[in-house]
């Protein structure tokens, strides 16, 4: 009885959050407001759209998975089908655990300190016009993209690793009776048969890129719009793109609300709700196929 109870209460305060985002910011949902590039002014009629938070959203997911994706992969590989030296096994697990537990926060502060010194100046810009100042300016997309794979690194690591190790064993002793080496039978057999599991840490994982605030807040920059060269979305400019700030749609509902720099309530509403819609089609879309990953083994 006690088990229903909380249950039951844990979603209804879930159903509660999403029709009060979904009341709250409906009213704002249009062709203007998706598609609009948002302008900096307290006058809330004037104050565009999202569509360049969304485009910095998808960019940063983009290149934070990129650069996590392959890294927890071999990672995760190594962990349950290597192995080594218990010490050095229980040390690499201690790492992972101990890097889960450090807040975003912390990490966006070292990725600020990291990724300002001046020989990283290449994935932002070099600090100008300030005499005695030889530093680099620390926030860009590559910059904050960066931090966000250290962010989800140890949760993909773990999924992927389970996935891996949830292959029966039997895959494997048949890959090495047929003359399979062991990097052979991981790629061709063992890999092959964890995809849904894999897929599934890396959607999930871009699902906590899309709902992190202060790594972007602080490694990205609190512009509302793109800068570099303009215009951004040319081929010639995105390099420049990628080396400046620019906005997502967690910096974009921090800067409207009025806990942030703006008093635009009905805005960020409105981008909450896109928001809040991504990331339940991402956990839609994880379901989805962890249940046809079931049936295929059931089969």
């Amino acid at each position: 009885m006690a088990a229903w109870f909380f249950s039951s209460l844990t979603i209804a305060a879930c159903l509660g959050i999403i029709l009060y985002i979904f009341f709250k910011g409906a009213g704002q949902i249009n062709a203007e407001f998706i598609f609009t590039s948002p302008n900096p002014t307290l006058n809330q009629d004037m104050s565009g759209g999202i569509s360049t938070p969304i485009i910095g959203t998808i960019l940063l997911t983009l290149i934070g998975i990129a650069i996590a994706f392959p890294w927890a992969l071999s990672t995760a590989i190594y962990l349950s089908e290597y192995g080594g030296p218990q010490l050095i096994f229980q040390v690499f697990r201690m790492a992972i655990d101990v890097l889960a537990g450090v807040p975003t926060i912390v990490l966006a502060i070292f990725g600020l300190a990291v990724f300002s010194l001046p020989q990283f100046g290449f994935l932002s810009s070099m600090v100008q016009g300030v005499a005695g100042v030889h530093r680099a300016f620390g926030r860009s997309f590559l910059v904050a993209g960066i931090t966000m794979a250290i962010m989800i690194l140890p949760f993909v690591i773990r999924i992927c690793e389970e996935a891996i190790k949830a292959v029966p064993n039997m895959y494997r002793e048949s890959a090495m009776a047929m003359g399979a080496s062991k990097w052979q039978s991981i790629t061709t057999v063992i890999l092959p048969a964890a995809r849904n599991g894999i897929i599934t840490g890396v959607i999930l994982g871009m699902g906590r890129i899309i709902g992190d605030t202060a790594i972007v807040w602080l490694t990205l920059g609190g512009t509302i719009r793109m800068t570099g060269l303009q215009p951004w979305w040319q081929p010639a400019h995105w390099l420049s793109t990628l080396q400046n700030t620019g906005s997502t749609l967690t910096s974009y509902v921090y800067f409207a609300s009025p806990a942030g720099e703006g008093n635009m309530p009905d805005k960020a509403f409105g981008a909450a709700l896109v928001l809040v819609v991504m990331i339940i089609a991402i956990n839609v879309f994880t379901d989805i196929l962890g249940r046809s990953g079931q049936r295929i083994k059931g089969n």
